[in-house]
């Protein structure tokens, strides 16, 4: 992995006080090559042209929001699908991280942003092992932060349950 210093941070908030605010932390923490957008519109024209290591954004934005701008970059309208996103918002309930995670974001911050939380999520986002993911109705990073390799039980996703068959006499079933 590059240094600090040569890696390309692009952060996009339609506030330019955040902007600010995210790029001097950002500087303070040894980032060097920082860009900004203040839409959705200039990011992906940017994004098209300029190689990122990771974009940290604003969940609400106008007129395109975060969410759509992920989607967005995850389908590769611009740039490199498999860049880490790190989204932020001061909308933290449990529907929002969610919708933000489904959409393909690769962490999440509140709002306020602590200078450390936002460098651990860069930088978990930046070392984070997990393998992009491809189905009919999502792209980006693997949900599942961890593989159990002795996993015994019946169902590995939600949409198992939905099987045929279930033995309803099988102890794994009982938890």
């Amino acid at each position: 992995m590059a240094s600090l210093s040569e890696m390309r941070v692009f952060i996009v908030d339609d506030n330019e006080q955040m902007r600010h605010l995210l790029g001097q932390m950002l500087r303070a923490g040894g980032f060097v090559h920082i860009g900004e957008a203040a839409t959705a519109d200039e990011a992906l024209s940017v994004l098209g042209r300029l190689s990122t290591d990771i974009v940290v954004l604003d969940w609400k934005m106008t007129p395109i929001d975060g969410i759509a701008l992920t989607r967005a970059i995850r389908r590769g309208d611009s740039g490199n699908p498999c860049t880490p996103i790190v989204m932020l918002t001061a909308h933290t309930e449990g529907s929002r991280v969610a919708a933000a995670r489904d959409a393909g974001v690769t962490g999440f911050v509140k709002k306020p942003v602590s200078a450390r939380l936002l460098f651990d999520r860069v930088a978990s986002a930046l070392t984070d092992p997990r393998m992009f993911v491809r189905t009919a109705d999502f792209f980006g990073p693997d949900r599942r932060h961890t593989r159990q390799a002795q996993y015994e039980g019946p169902f590995r996703r939600e949409s198992d349950r939905q099987s045929a068959f279930v033995d309803l006499d099988d102890d794994r079933l009982r938890a």
